[in-house]
């Protein structure tokens, strides 16, 4: 009886891992089919480089404010209530795009969304930690993050599709759609309220200000941050770099990038389980690295590809790596903060990656000499982690009896 009891704690497949994964995808595919189009939506209300710019960075320095915020809120006020007011933010500000006649409506809604964002992706993250067992922790955060990967995949080629065809109106209503349709979904969430405190805590500033960031987070948050930053200057800057290199459809990179983390996020997830972080984390950089190197010298679409497949391999390993190893850390009262500092670190990089790979390309002469100094990047990860392994090696050396 025991035996049966222990083997259905240790599913991973349950409803609630199900209708998680499958909320995530909805409100993730919502916000990538707006990726490509909203600077084009943009561009058509009368805005510039300057404005559209600005578009995208206040949709990013909204989420970066709310995500500790919102991980605080979901450790005092439970996790079902929070997610349900994130998602239905997102639901109410893209519908809002369809409605803007002008830019600067256009500018707010965008910043109310991205506190929507923060909220919701913060949320979900929380939710899934809590879901997934202990011993499969690094299996699951590599399948749940798959439902991004599709997203990513696909939904901005959809996006382009559907502004083209039908106009952007249809565009913002089927984003809304999604949107609501992961918040409808998320209602199926069996999950039971954590009993972590004792006593109820007062919803006041104080209460929610304090322990904003989780220390457990912290290491893992910033070797995310190297990371995310290398993959930022990426993103951004890959069309141009084409142009620079003489690569007319870069379009590659993000569909070989994604089959590669399709591939390997559920691999690495169980090398995470019954090896530790260190086999997934350092196998992992060392490709990012690489494949960041092969990328500066990318001069075809066939070496774009294969950079691709490296960079992708490395990207998809780290990433959920670094999120269960995040949970792992973080006591189950602290998961919401700890989430919170997790996907914060993430958009500070990405966001720093944008800006600093365009100064390191005008004083180095081009994206491809930008991409091998980011390498360095890498590099700086590689040594925090080996400094880290050493002092926990020489902790337990001194601990361990004689």
């Amino acid at each position: 009886m025991r035996t049966k009891i222990r083997a259905a704690a240790k599913r991973l497949w349950t409803r609630d891992f199900a209708v998680t994964t499958l909320s995530n995808l909805l409100l993730f595919y919502s916000f990538q089919l707006l990726i490509p189009t909203i600077p084009l939506y943009a561009a058509q209300l009368g805005g510039g480089q300057a404005q559209i710019g600005l578009l995208m960075g206040l949709f990013t320095l909204a989420s970066l404010l709310t995500r500790p915020l919102a991980g605080k809120a979901l450790d005092v006020l439970g996790r079902k209530h929070v997610l349900t007011a994130g998602l239905a933010l997102c639901g109410i500000a893209v519908f809002g795009y369809s409605l803007a006649a002008v830019l600067t409506l256009l500018l707010v809604l965008r910043f109310i969304h991205g506190i929507g964002w923060g909220i919701s992706t913060t949320s979900l993250g929380t939710v899934i930690s809590d879901i997934v067992p202990s011993d499969r922790r690094g299996e699951g955060m590599g399948i749940y993050g798959l439902s991004n990967t599709m997203a990513m995949a696909l939904a901005p080629l959809t996006g382009l599709w559907i502004a083209s065809t039908y106009g952007f109106h249809a565009l913002f209503v089927s984003s809304t759609l999604l949107a609501f349709a992961a918040m409808l979904i998320s209602f199926l969430i069996n999950q039971k309220p954590r009993r972590a405190q004792k006593k109820p805590v007062a919803f006041t500033w104080r209460s929610m200000s304090s322990g904003l960031l989780e220390p457990g987070a912290l290491l893992p948050s910033l070797l995310l941050f190297f990371t995310a930053t290398c993959y930022g200057g990426v993103v951004t800057f890959l069309t141009l770099f084409g142009e620079e290199a003489g690569i007319s459809n870069v379009g590659w990179f993000f569909v070989v990038n994604a089959v590669m983390l399709l591939v390997t996020r559920p691999l690495t997830g169980l090398i995470f389980d019954r090896k530790g972080p260190s086999w997934v984390l350092i196998p992992g950089a060392l490709f990012t690295g690489g494949g960041l190197w092969l990328l500066s010298y990318a001069d075809s679409a066939l070496s774009l590809a294969s950079a691709a497949a490296v960079f992708g391999a490395g990207f998809g390993s780290v990433q959920p790596a670094l999120l269960a190893w995040t949970i792992e850390r973080t006591p189950p009262s602290r998961r919401g903060a700890a989430n919170g500092t997790f996907y914060s670190a993430n958009d500070l990089g990405i966001g720093t990656g944008s800006m600093l790979l365009g100064i390191l390309a005008t004083r180095t002469g081009g994206y491809g000499a930008a991409y091998r100094w980011s390498v360095v990047l890498i590099v700086v990860l590689l040594a925090i982690y080996a400094c880290y392994l050493i002092r926990a090696k020489r902790k337990a050396a001194r601990i361990k009896p004689a």
